[in-house]
């Protein structure tokens, strides 16, 4: 972990170095290192999402000041949602600082990775708020988050989800739903299969740590197969 480094990648210095190191602590890391002085990321990452939503919020409502509030509300969840945040996260290096356990360093490219990489930007936001204050934070927010708000304009602000429902209902006249297919995994650490469906008819099927994420991943992957 090279915290001069990431100080120097976003531009802040840190003051209490206990804040970041376990906001890069992932609780699969404390199972095979339990004399770790720092407990898991998680708190961090609950307190961090709450600064980050007002940041946006703010910001976005700031900035487009004739927008109407759902499409506000659609800009927002395209540049919090856990692939921009991942993205965010291999920006700075984020990815690579993490504390992983040895089995879940080795999944490089799952969507559960995905997920921890969008987890951990947010626990670096909380730390950087209790550590500097909000502030500090939302500058952060502003130079690695907010800066993206033109290319989400650009796109819309529509995720596969509004696009597979736009597709459906201009093609079939149908509003596509998802089903949870299957669970597994232990309860901290659930896994989840969801299928997207026109009416009863199976179109694509997801897989996430979630069921917002294996729901997105349906749509991207029904997307894909259209393109």
């Amino acid at each position: 972990m090279n915290l001069k480094k990431l100080q120097t990648k976003i531009g802040i210095e840190f003051r209490d170095s206990a804040f970041y190191e376990e906001a890069l602590t992932h609780r699969s890391y404390l199972n095979e290192h339990p004399k770790w002085p720092h407990g898991n990321n998680e708190r961090l990452e609950f307190l961090g999402d709450a600064v980050l939503e007002l940041a946006v919020t703010e910001g976005i409502y700031k900035r487009l000041p004739k927008e109407e509030e759902g499409r506000l509300t659609v800009f927002r969840a395209a540049l919090v949602n856990t692939r921009a945040l991942s993205a965010v996260a291999k920006e700075i290096g984020l990815d690579k600082m993490l504390l992983l356990s040895k089995g879940e360093a080795k999944d490089v490219n799952s969507k559960g990775r995905e997920s921890i990489s969008a987890n951990v930007v947010e626990a670096l936001i909380g730390a950087l708020y209790l550590d500097r204050g909000f502030e500090v934070a939302r500058g952060f927010i502003e130079r690695h988050i907010l800066s993206k708000l033109e290319g989400v304009k650009d796109q819309g602000g529509k995720d596969a989800k509004s696009l597979v429902q736009e597709y459906a209902q201009a093609r079939f006249k149908v509003t596509p739903t998802y089903e949870v297919i299957e669970e597994s995994g232990p309860a901290h650490e659930r896994r989840f299969k969801v299928g997207l469906f026109f009416d009863d008819k199976l179109k694509s099927e997801g897989k996430g740590a979630s069921k917002q994420e294996a729901e997105l991943d349906a749509a991207e992957k029904l997307m894909q197969k259209l393109s």
